[in-house]
């Protein structure tokens, strides 16, 4: 996610650290080089403009330049306005007071409407809400049936019948929801290949007779300034009340994200970071902000935790971990604890500096993670729980087993002392309760 502007901004901003004390001439260097780097990730040329006027002239005041770390006062001036042009506040689906609450994903074809109109109805079920999705995409060949699916993969009922056209769809899910006393109706609405009176004439009429309490917006994060284009034609015709962009796990450049805000003054409200259905985070423009200067997303992170992973697992290894107890068997099981939060690189992605680390690169993935799990596979039980007995012969025999080398077993075991001793750090009091907290130890 906005690799490519992550790592030009970094750059960046290690030169400025190299210079030790800075002048005007050295920050407004670096912003030429900053705007280099918005641009080419595609982000608005009115947009990035306005961005470096404000970032300069906050850039180069006396308390900046003057201070002991200059260059961490640019980068923090940066993050402020670039959390600025994305949103100061996190804008929620708002539900009404009044259930039903009703719910028109619109947007172009390809966008993501479909999944994201199933991702949207799983987030809201784990937040207490009983959604139910209509299939009003008619036009689109399989629409129906692929919202079916969906439907049936996260136990999510689907309104849908052949014949009726999308406004009187819209009314049967209406009438279905209170039928079945579900207190949120999704419509998935038909897309078009571009923008047409056609599509906005059916979809302001569908809205006369069964009006939204939101209207989302469903964007390809992937197609950068078009995003923006896309926005602001839907806009012009529509009552829109935010945005969703999709496929932002794939969106190395990030200019739909810093631009759609600043030009249509709509509110991102979630982003899709994956293919799976529980892929839709709520769009938090300085936890974002802070992905792409390179510092990590921790709180994401934890919350991810909490969700995903066993609190009885969690807490029995933290106990395990702080004691001498702790072996390759509680390891096995906290890589299994790990796998539950997803993709490794997306997991260190939101660990502060640790995503663009080129040392990381190539090393630290999920086929590492396997790597490491067919040679834990290939230990007996006993030698897991006593990894002291673990002698040349037996590392022969477990990289053979496993298909790996006596090297990468001699690795994992070095690493795995290295680690333990680590953990000493966390005894004492509230050292468990610290442990309980992460989803695996940090990196050395």
């Amino acid at each position: 996610m906005f690799e490519n502007l992550t790592e030009k901004l970094q750059s960046t901003f290690k030169r400025l650290r190299n210079k030790g004390r800075l002048t005007e001439a050295d920050v407004k260097e670096a912003l030429r080089d900053v705007r280099l780097a918005l641009l080419e990730a595609d982000v608005n040329f009115k947009v990035v403009k306005d961005f470096l006027a404000t970032v300069e002239r906050d850039a180069v005041g006396q308390d900046i330049l003057e201070s002991l770390t200059p260059d961490q006062g640019v980068v923090r001036v940066v993050r402020d306005h670039l959390v600025a042009l994305m949103g100061t506040t996190v804008e929620r689906v708002k539900m009404s007071s009044n259930p039903p609450t009703v719910i028109y994903l619109v947007g172009l074809q390809g966008s993501g409407k479909t999944t994201s109109a199933a991702k949207l109805a799983l987030m809201l079920h784990h937040q207490g809400r009983q959604p139910l999705l209509v299939a009003a995409d008619i036009y689109r060949p399989a629409a129906v049936d692929q919202l079916v699916a969906l439907g049936a993969q996260i136990d999510m009922p689907v309104v849908h019948q052949a014949g009726l056209d999308p406004v009187a769809l819209a009314q049967l899910g209406l009438q279905k929801s209170r039928q079945l006393a579900r207190d949120v109706v999704i419509v998935d609405t038909a897309g078009r290949l571009h923008v047409d009176e056609q599509l906005m004439a059916e979809l302001q009429k569908m809205q006369g007779k069964v009006p939204a309490h939101e209207t989302l917006l469903v964007v390809d994060a992937m197609t950068g300034q078009d995003a923006v284009r896309v926005a602001t034609a839907f806009k012009e015709l529509l009552p829109l009340t935010g945005v969703i962009l999709t496929k932002l796990d794939g969106d190395t450049r990030g200019g739909a994200a810093l631009s759609i805000r600043a030009v249509t003054q709509l509110p991102i409200k979630l982003v899709a970071t994956g293919e799976k259905v529980d892929a839709l985070e709520i769009f938090q423009p300085d936890r974002m902000a802070s992905r792409i200067l390179g510092m990590g997303d921790v709180l994401t992170l934890i919350e991810k935790a909490e969700q995903a992973l066993d609190k009885d697992d969690t807490e029995r290894l933290a106990g395990r971990m702080t004691s001498n107890s702790f072996n390759l068997e509680d390891f096995r099981s906290m890589l299994n604890q790990v796998k539950k939060l997803g993709p490794l690189s997306k997991v260190m992605e939101m660990l502060p500096g640790m995503g663009q680390l080129s040392k990381f690169k190539g090393q630290v993935d999920d086929s590492s993670l396997v790597r490491v799990e067919a040679i834990l596979d290939s230990m007996t039980v006993k030698e897991r729980l006593r990894p002291d007995i673990i002698d040349g012969s037996r590392r022969r025999r477990i990289a053979k087993g496993s298909g790996t080398s006596v090297q990468e077993v001699n690795r994992l075991l070095k690493q795995f002392q290295d680690m333990r001793k680590m953990m000493h750090q966390f005894k004492g009091p509230g050292g468990k309760r610290k442990l309980a907290k992460m989803p695996f130890p940090p990196p050395r």
